[in-house]
């Protein structure tokens, strides 16, 4: 038993006939084609990452001058008060 029930037999018999139908120099250029969007959308996903972190850090960054703001705020008023 191969892959989910399909034998290794059945898989070449698969391999063959897509062989016969596209050629080995289309199946080339169509694996390099398909290796090129896979990398492009790793490199796609890894920028969005990077995007994400960023936006969070200014998030971040934000939170903590209106929290430094506040807390200086309220020493004021104890001064004052």
């Amino acid at each position: 038993m191969g892959l989910g029930g399909i034998s290794p037999f059945q898989l070449l018999i698969v391999l063959a006939i897509v062989l016969v139908l596209f050629g080995g120099k289309r199946l080339r250029s169509l694996g390099g084609d398909l290796g090129g969007a896979i990398k492009g959308f790793r490199s796609a996903m890894k920028e969005g990452e990077k995007d994400d972190l960023a936006r969070e850090a200014e998030r971040l960054a934000d939170a903590s001058e209106s929290t430094r703001a506040s807390d200086s705020a309220v020493k004021r008023e104890r001064q004052d008060g």
